[in-house]
Order: C-alpha cells, then structure tokens, then sequence
C-alpha cells in the first residue's frame, strides 16, 4: 500500500503532512486558487479528515516512474455521496509537490463546499500557527 494511502487510512495527520513537500500547491474541488504551501495544504486536509464521513479509498492507479498517483475514493458529506479522486505527483525527494482533488455530483461538490467553508476559520488558524505568523493569519 502507498505510504500516502497508509496515512489517510489510518487519519494519521502527522504522517500525512510529513509527506507534503514545502513548496506543495493544493488545488481544491470547490475553490477557484489553488492553495501554496504545506502549513495550509495539512491544514486543509485536516479538516477534510473532519468533514469526510465513510472515507475509503477505492482504486489506486500510479504511472510507472510512481512520481503520479490517483487515488479513486468514496465518502458521504452532510448525508450526500461523495465519489472523488486525489491526483498527487511526487517531487524527486518523495514528497507530494502537487495535489488536486476532483469530486462529483455535483450536489455533492456543494455540501463539500458548504462544509469545508464552516471550516475555513479554523483552517486558516492552523496554517497560520504552523507557518509561524502566531494565533491567527
């Protein structure tokens, strides 16, 4: 099993932002800019991780050189059926320098949103506390 797939399952968060790299950019479903950086990539994913109910992942497909991941998963949102996949790709040191995530119905893209905006206060916390700029951003 993919270290990175080991993680989600296991909602190890520290594993998981250990394989971010720094520079990671972080292309949401449901926002128009993608998102730079680690502190706020992890943070993000952490409130997936609290929004996402019945997370499984599915299908795992990698090209050959394995620097390309796609991770097919599942989950239910506020009581809609989620079906979603994670687009990684591994920089040369193994860490996730890119990460884009595609979600479908479309009603369920909108119960993500909905959600994952609940959320954004306490997301942008977290970033900034790890990235250092102290209680807020």
């Amino acid at each position: 099993m993919h270290p990175f797939r080991k993680a989600v399952e296991n909602r190890d968060e520290a594993a998981i932002e250990a394989l971010l790299a720094e520079n990671v950019l972080f292309t949401s479903p449901v926002a128009f800019k993608p998102y730079p950086g680690k502190a706020i990539t992890a943070a993000i994913l952490r409130g997936v991780m609290r929004v996402f109910e019945d997370f499984a992942y599915v299908r795992e497909i990698a090209n050959p050189d394995g620097r390309d991941h796609a991770f097919v998963f599942t989950a239910t949102v506020d009581g809609r059926q989620i079906q979603g996949c994670d687009f990684l790709h591994f920089d040369e040191e193994g860490k996730i320098d890119d990460f884009t995530v595609m979600v479908r119905p479309l009603s369920a893209a909108q119960a993500l949103a909905e959600a994952m905006g609940a959320q954004f206060d306490r997301i942008a916390h977290e970033a900034g506390q790890a990235a250092g700029s102290g209680p807020g951003v």
